[in-house]
């Protein structure tokens, strides 16, 4: 696993191309006489492309159209830890100082949208997630292992969407009430659940779900069976589902957090007789709630 490597030609393109990317908005920040931080920025090319680089150049990424574990792995490494990793190099925050006029406006025009404020429900990406998982559980997953185009596709589109569920998550200030919140929490905790569903049938179902011919030619004396390759592609797949959640529980904490402080610091501001006032309107609507 540490020894093998191939480089692919798609991948590295991107590498790239993300990477140039994020140097020409540092230099639009510095022509104006601004300043980039070199801790995000270390984030994004060495935490986030690097992991992109390991996973596609790597074992994963080499034995990914052979092997089920390598391929389901490979998935969802790249929905879940690369897009994490090049969160922290704040690239929404980078494009809001780079971009100015339109351009800048157009970039807060799509943040604002409706679908970006749905990503931006921290449930969101874990039913998305099962959904997409539970794909394995198909003949489509043999499909797609043994399509060479979709191969690339999924090394370019995954970390994608990946990057549309985590970065409304991380950079992007939802406003959202109290209740909201308590809800996401209670389906957050239901979903620590509903996401080993894939996992676990992979792991325990006797039966090829994907239906796949077996590999053609001579393999590696250390290959599983097809079996204890479906059995080992459960397993990975449960225990990642399973820890990507977590950072979804620690954000939603934080965001409540924040939101108490806020309430908090709202209710300091008032002045005695607000207080009173806004204590005697709630009074009364809740004797008017009784009586009726």
């Amino acid at each position: 696993m540490l020894t093998t490597w191939q480089l692919s030609p798609i991948a590295l393109t991107a590498i790239v191309l993300a990477a140039l990317g994020y140097a020409f908005c540092i230099v639009l920040i510095r022509r104006r006489g601004g300043r980039w931080r070199i801790r995000p920025t270390l984030g994004f090319i060495v935490l986030g492309l690097g992991s992109y680089a390991v996973i596609e150049f790597g074992f994963l990424g080499v034995y990914s159209s052979e092997l089920r574990f390598a391929f389901t792995t490979r998935i969802a490494l790249l929905l879940f830890a690369v897009p994490a990793l090049l969160a922290t190099g704040k690239p929404v925050e980078l494009l809001r100082s780079a971009l100015t006029g339109r351009a800048r406006y157009l970039l807060n025009r799509l943040l604002t949208s409706k679908v970006i404020g749905v990503m931006g429900n921290a449930v969101f990406g874990p039913v998305f997630a099962l959904a997409a998982f539970s794909v394995f559980l198909t003949p489509l997953a043999g499909i797609f292992r043994a399509s060479p185009g979709a191969e690339d596709a999924i090394g370019l589109v995954v970390p994608a969407v990946g990057l549309l569920l985590v970065l409304p998550l991380t950079e992007l200030v939802v406003v959202r009430t109290g209740l909201f919140i308590a809800a996401e929490f209670l389906l957050a905790f239901a979903e620590l659940v509903v996401d080993a569903i894939p996992g676990i049938v992979l792991r325990l179902s006797d039966t090829l779900l994907d239906h796949a011919s077996p590999v053609i030619g001579t393999v590696p004396g250390w290959f599983p069976s097809a079996l204890r390759d479906q059995q080992l592609s459960g397993d990975l797949l449960w225990f990642i589902a399973e820890v990507a959640d977590i950072p979804i529980l620690i954000l939603l904490f934080i965001r409540w957090s924040r939101h108490d402080r806020r309430e908090t610091a709202s209710i300091d501001e008032l002045s005695d007789e607000e207080v009173e006032a806004l204590t005697q309107e709630h009074l009364r609507s809740s004797g008017r709630d009784r009586s009726g």
